[in-house]
């Protein structure tokens, strides 16, 4: 191992690290394949990973499992539909590991694994797309819709103030509304899909009642995640961090603790420290990381 304390190694040298401590993941996770992406997940994300998991796809060895090492704040609902049409296209098996957090849309894309791995220092997040605005900003979904609704209830009730009505009119355009509407119904329509036919394909029995678990089963399950998931009132702020204990006791989700198999977190810690220490080396705001191939990418 490399004593990054005594050492200034070269770019290719931690880089090899990185593939040595990323495939003892995939050993200990019984995985073909693991890949791992640090940032923002953004329009042009889906392409390379298309180009990464391809490459470790296109090789002569049948391909079953894959690991996804993810860490995000979120990013738009397209860019992670298309992300899992190309893990599932390759890989029969994918599971999620989330070693700080995956917010969002990055909570959306981990629901469409078989298993999701976490400790009780990671956290998944409320689901809440990001959209474009007319500006090119970056928004909340979720928060714009939130305040146009308590403005009309407002208007409603003849209690809008002047300064609240010229905020209304003006920075409230109704096709920028459907879109955002839109994109929450696609991320809710996604995950109660992704849940029913991957997370809880493997579900036969209930816990209590012994009953057998049918197809409208799963799907009314999976439509109850989702709305709790996607339920303000619930979670209060889109930042806000849920947590592996929360997602199991207040959801009834089922979560892999990776804290408990020493080795596997051990293992976990030694690849994300090195991988965080060498973005920050190189200045790297997001990376796509496999054996072989580590790929900076530009979010300005």
């Amino acid at each position: 191992m490399i004593d990054l304390a005594i050492s200034a190694p070269s770019d290719k040298v931690v880089e090899a690290e990185l593939d040595e401590r990323i495939q003892a993941i995939e050993t200990l996770l019984k995985a073909d394949d693991a890949i791992s992406f640090v940032g923002n997940i953004l329009f042009g994300l889906d392409n390379t990973f298309r180009d990464q998991v391809e490459g470790m796809a296109d090789n002569e060895k049948k391909k079953n499992k894959l690991a996804v090492i993810l860490e995000t704040d979120g990013g738009y609902i397209e860019v992670v539909e298309r992300i899992v049409k190309t893990l599932r296209h390759h890989y029969s098996n994918v599971e999620f590991v989330v070693p700080n957090f995956a917010m969002s849309a990055g909570t959306v894309l981990v629901m469409s694994g078989d298993a999701i791995h976490m400790d009780y220092f990671s956290n998944l997040g409320p689901i809440d797309p990001q959209i474009s605005n007319t500006s090119g900003k970056q928004v909340s979904a979720l928060g714009y819709l939130i305040q146009y609704d308590k403005l009309i209830s407002k208007a409603d009730k003849g209690t809008l103030n002047a300064a609240e009505a010229a905020i209304l009119l003006e920075h409230f355009d109704q096709a920028e509304l459907y879109e955002y509407e839109e994109a929450r119904k696609l991320s809710i329509s996604l995950l109660r899909e992704w849940l029913a036919e991957y997370k809880f394909k493997d579900w036969r029995e209930t816990q209590e009642k012994k009953q057998t678990v049918t197809k409208e089963l799963r799907e009314r399950r999976a439509t109850e995640i989702a709305e709790k998931l996607s339920d303000p009132d619930r979670w209060h702020t889109h930042g806000r961090g849920i947590s592996m204990d929360v997602l199991r006791r207040d959801i009834n989700l089922k979560i892999e603790d990776f804290g408990k198999n020493s080795e596997l977190n051990k293992a976990i810690q030694l690849y994300c420290r090195l991988l965080k220490h060498h973005m920050q080396r190189m200045r790297h705001a997001a990376v796509l990381h496999r054996r072989g191939s580590y790929v900076p990418i530009d979010q300005g």
